[in-house]
C-alpha cells in the first residue's frame, strides 16, 4: 500500500478522499488555486501546493502542474475525485508514465467509455441493450436534424463527451432543433474542448437507475446494486437513493448482470457506475431499461451505496490501486435498509436557480446525519467552481423513514446570505409523487412552480416582524418611568389601538422584500414576556430573545416552534424549512439580485461570458422567453424577459465577458 495520496481535486470531494486515507494512515496532500487559498480542503490536508490562479483551465485542469505538485510532495498515488481531470486518459497515462500509482480505471476503459457514441456501440458488442438514435460521424446540422426528425420528437441531443447534464439538450419540435443543438454544441465544447453530439429517443417518463460496479486487477468485476437518481432538474441530480423504489429481484439481476457484462467489456478496474435510462410508463421493467453511459470515476452520490452496504468505496479504490483484490465475494454484499442523499447547491430556486457566490456569514449543517462538504462558515463560494457546497446523506429501515429523515436534516439547514435549495429540498422530498415513489426525470419540471415557490408562513411573518420590533424596543434609549407606560417601544408609531385591553400597534415591515402587516399586543405574566400577533385571521403568540440550546443560536419562540434567526444591523433572517426569510425595516427598498428589475432592466448575476442573443432590439417577447444567454460557473444561463413587452437595447455581444449587476439588456412592458 503507498503511504501518500494527492487529491487532483478540490471541495468536498477532496475532503471525503482525505478522510478515509487518514484513518489508513496515508498522506494526504492538497492542490488548490488562488480562490481556493482559505479552503477547507487545503486546511485539512497534511500538504497544500498552489498550482495557479482561478481559472480551474490553468490550475485544476492543468496535468502538469498536478503532476509538478506530486513531485514536489513526495506523493506516491493520485486520486482525482471526480470532474476536472478524473476522466481524462491522458491525464491516467501521465500519473502512471511518472511512475505514480492512478487510483482509477485503465486510461483504455476511460477512452472505451469516454464517448457516448463509440461507448454505445460497445455495449452492443457486449449484449447490453441501449437506447435507439443517431451515433454517426456526420455531425453536419443538416444531418443530424434529418437524424432527428426520423427518430421522432421530443429527442435528446447529448455532447458525446458529455456529463453531469452538460451538453445536454430536450427538443420538443423540429423547429427548436438548431437551437438546442447550438447550445449543446457551446457547452460541450466549453466542457470538454468537444462539440460533437448524439441523438437520443427521449423517454417520455424516464427513470435514471445506475448500478454502482467494481473491478480489480485480477479480473473480478462485482455490483454493489443499484441507485435512483431520477430526481433531476436540467438534468442534473438533485436527490438520489439506493435501493431503486419498485426494483423487484428479477429486474434488478438483469440490471445489475447488464452492469457486470459492460464493465468487464473494457476490462474494467476501479470503482465506476453504469447508468440506465428506464420506461417507468409501467413500472421498472427488465425489457425496458437501457443503457445510458458509464461513468469511469467515483459517482457525487456514492455515499447512499456506502450506506446500505458498509463499504467504504474509496477504501476499496485505494486497496484496488495497491493490487490487492475486491476484499468481497458478490454474495457477501449486503443490501441492508434505505439511503438517500440530496445535494445543497448555492443557488436561488425562487430566481431561476441562478447560482449564488460571496461569503458564508452563516453556515450551519443538521446534525445526526451524515454531511459531506468543501465549506464551512466564513468561507466563500467562488464564481469559478461548481455551485454545490454540501452533500445531506441519511440511511433508515425504509424509504419512508429515510425521507422523512433527509427533509428534517435539509428544513434545518442556514445559511446565509448566500442562498440556497434547502427548501426546495424540503419540498421535493415532502411532494406525493416522491413520497410514494412515483418519479421520473420530469417529475421537478412538471411541479416547478409547487416546488420553487417559498412557502412563507403567517407564523414567519409575526416572528420576523415581533423580533424587529422587540429589537427596536430594546435598543430605544427611555427614561425609566417610560418602561413601564403601555406605549413603551412604540414611539414614532402612529397607529395604536387596544385588543382586549393590551396596547396594540400595526407593525409594518418588509419581509422578503414585499410589505406586509402584523398586529402586535405586548403581554406580560410575571417573569415571561411576549407578543399576541395578528397576521390576517391567524394568531400567534410570540416570544422573541429564545435560544435555540442545540446550536447556541437566538431564535424566536412561536406558539411551541422555536424559528431560529440571525440578526444584522439592517437585517434579521429567519431560518424556516431550509430557507432564509429576511426581515427588514419597512422604508428599505426591498430586496435585490434579481437578474431581472421591475423596470425591465436584465442584470448579470454574476460574472460570466455572453454565449447567445436569441433575441433582437425590437423583438417582441413573452414572459419567461430568453432574451440573453451567460455562461458561468460551467453552466449556461436564460436571463428571460420578466413580463410581455419589446426588446429595448442589448447592450453586450456574443463573447463578451461582463461583470456581476451590469445590465445586459432591457425589455418594455406590452401596452
Amino acid at each position: 500500500m503507498f503511504t501518500s495520496v494527492l487529491v487532483a481535486n478540490r471541495g468536498e470531494i477532496a475532503c471525503r478522499v482525505f478522510r478515509t486515507a487518514r484513518r489508513m494512515g496515508i498522506r494526504t496532500i492538497a492542490v488548490y488555486s488562488e480562490a481556493d487559498a482559505q479552503a477547507l480542503h487545503v486546511r485539512e490536508a497534511d500538504e497544500a501546493v498552489l498550482i495557479g490562479p482561478a481559472a480551474a483551465r490553468e490550475s485544476y485542469l492543468d496535468a502538469a502542474k498536478v503532476l509538478a505538485a506530486a513531485k514536489q510532495t513526495g506523493a506516491e498515488a493520485i486520486h482525482p475525485g471526480y470532474g476536472f481531470l478524473s476522466e481524462n486518459a491522458d491525464f491516467a497515462e501521465a500519473v502512471m508514465a511518472a511512475g505514480l500509482v492512478w487510483i482509477g480505471p485503465p486510461p483504455a476503459a476511460i477512452r472505451a467509455m469516454g464517448l457516448k457514441d463509440a461507448a454505445k456501440s460497445l455495449m452492443i458488442e457486449a449484449g447490453v441493450p441501449v437506447t435507439p438514435g443517431y451515433l454517426g460521424e456526420d455531425q453536419s446540422p443538416d444531418r443530424l436534424q434529418r437524424e432527428a426528425d426520423a427518430i421522432g420528437y421530443p429527442v435528446l441531443i447529448k455532447a458525446v463527451a458529455g456529463g453531469g447534464g452538460k451538453g445536454m439538450k430536450k427538443v420538443d419540435r423540429a423547429e427548436d432543433f438548431a437551437d438546442g443543438l447550438a447550445s449543446a454544441q457551446r457547452e460541450g465544447q466549453s466542457s470538454f474542448g468537444d462539440p460533437r453530439v448524439l441523438i437520443e429517443k427521449y423517454i417520455t417518463r424516464p427513470r435514471h437507475i445506475e448500478v454502482q460496479v467494481f473491478g480489480d486487477t485480477h479480473g473480478t468485476v462485482v455490483h454493489l446494486y443499484e441507485r435512483d437518481c431520477s430526481l433531476q432538474r436540467r438534468h442534473q441530480k438533485v436527490i438520489e437513493e439506493a435501493p431503486a423504489p419498485g426494483m423487484d429481484a428479477a429486474t434488478r439481476k438483469a440490471v445489475t448482470d447488464a452492469a457486470v457484462r459492460a464493465a468487464k467489456a473494457v476490462n474494467y478496474e476501479g470503482a465506476g457506475t453504469i447508468e440506465f435510462i428506464a420506461d417507468a410508463s409501467d413500472g421498472l421493467k427488465a425489457d425496458r431499461i437501457w443503457f445510458m453511459e458509464m461513468n469511469t470515476r467515483l459517482q457525487v452520490e456514492h455515499p447512499v451505496t456506502e450506506a446500505v452496504t458498509g463499504v467504504d468505496l474509496v477504501e476499496w479504490q485505494f486497496r484496488v490501486a495497491a493490487g490487492e483484490p475486491i476484499p468481497m465475494k458478490q454474495a457477501d454484499i449486503p443490501l441492508n435498509g434505505w439511503a438517500m442523499e440530496a445535494r445543497l447547491y448555492a443557488e436561488d430556486p425562487a430566481n431561476g436557480f441562478l447560482p449564488s457566490i460571496g461569503k458564508l456569514e452563516h453556515f450551519i449543517m443538521p446534525d445526526g446525519v451524515r454531511v459531506d462538504t468543501g465549506v464551512e462558515q466564513g468561507g466563500e463560494v467562488s464564481q469559478f467552481y461548481d455551485p454545490m457546497i454540501a452533500k445531506l446523506i441519511v440511511h433508515a429501515e425504509t424509504r419512508e423513514e429515510a425521507a422523512e429523515a433527509l427533509a428534517e436534516a435539509c428544513a434545518e439547514v442556514e445559511v446565509w446570505p448566500v442562498r440556497t435549495n434547502a427548501g426546495f429540498l424540503v419540498r421535493c422530498l415532502e411532494h406525493p409523487r416522491f413520497v410514494e415513489g412515483d418519479v421520473d426525470t420530469g417529475l421537478i419540471g412538471a411541479e416547478s412552480e409547487m416546488l420553487t415557490e417559498k412557502r412563507l408562513r403567517a407564523a414567519v411573518i409575526a416572528a420576523g416582524l415581533a423580533d424587529q420590533f422587540e429589537d427596536r424596543r430594546r435598543t430605544v434609549s427611555l427614561p425609566h418611568e417610560e418602561e413601564t407606560s403601555p406605549w413603551a417601544g412604540w414611539r414614532g408609531n402612529s397607529l395604536g389601538f387596544r385588543l382586549n385591553g393590551a396596547p396594540s400597534m400595526k407593525a409594518v415591515g418588509m419581509v422578503d422584500g414585499e410589505r406586509r402587516e402584523a398586529v402586535l399586543a405586548k403581554q406580560q405574566s410575571g417573569h415571561a414576556d411576549w407578543y399576541d400577533a395578528f397576521v390576517g385571521d391567524q394568531a400567534f403568540k410570540v416570544a422573541p430573545g429564545g435560544v435555540n440550546p442545540d446550536r447556541l443560536s437566538s431564535g424566536v419562540w412561536v406558539d411551541d416552534e422555536l424559528i431560529s434567526t440571525l440578526e444584522r444591523a439592517d437585517v434579521t433572517v429567519l431560518f424556516d424549512v431550509g430557507d432564509a426569510v429576511e426581515v427588514r425595516d419597512w422604508r428599505s427598498a426591498g430586496s435585490s439580485g434579481s437578474a431581472a428589475a421591475s423596470d425591465g432592466s436584465l442584470r448579470a448575476p454574476m460574472p460570466g461570458k455572453i454565449v447567445a442573443t436569441p433575441a433582437k432590439p425590437g423583438d417582441t417577447v413573452t414572459k419567461g422567453q430568453p432574451v440573453v444567454v451567460l455562461e458561468a460557473m460551467k453552466m449556461e444561463h436564460a436571463l428571460v424577459a420578466p413580463f410581455d413587452g419589446v426588446v429595448g437595447e442589448i447592450s453586450v455581444s456574443v463573447g463578451d465577458q461582463v461583470s456581476a449587476d451590469m445590465v445586459l439588456a432591457s425589455v418594455t412592458a406590452a401596452g
